[in-house]
């Protein structure tokens, strides 16, 4: 189990060194031989198993993502972190590890309980962007003629 820190970062472009914003995240170990700046208010915590070989994140292609995007991401991110740890625990000897199997089980329904939580918001949010449609379809409609 390995939670691991990425970063949108900034980085400089052609002789006017002008910087543009990254559109994945990445950890400092791949920012920083790049000359990279990170935007320290974008950290989030992913599982190791989201980062690619090269240090960046799976997946993190567009840093304008719509919200419901955005917290998907971190629903998948939560469930997989406690899966790690879930996966760790059961490993672990009860009477030699036993505390550190119980941190672990006391994390994973952590994060599974940010998870729901995360995935009751979305939840309402894309009804509230169905509700939206369907009453801009109405509006809409208003002003058409009625066959009959």
């Amino acid at each position: 189990m390995t939670d691991v820190y990425v970063y949108y970062f900034l980085r400089s472009h052609g002789p006017t060194g002008e910087k543009s914003l990254s559109k994945r995240r990445a950890t400092l170990a791949t920012i920083a031989p790049m000359g990279g700046e990170p935007v320290m208010e974008s950290q989030i915590v992913v599982d190791h198993t989201e980062v690619d070989g090269n240090g960046f994140l799976i997946g993190g292609d567009d840093n304008e993502s719509h919200p419901t995007d955005e917290s998907w991401a971190q629903i998948r991110s939560l469930e997989r972190r406690a899966h790690s740890r879930d996966c760790e625990a059961l490993l672990l000897n009860e009477g030699t590890d036993g505390a550190r199997k119980y941190m672990l089980r006391l994390e994973s329904r952590e994060l599974r309980s940010q998870a729901k939580k995360l995935r009751n918001h979305r939840a309402e949010l894309l009804a509230g962007t169905l509700g939206d449609r369907i009453d801009a379809q109405g509006f809409a409609n208003l002003g058409s003629p009625i066959a009959g």
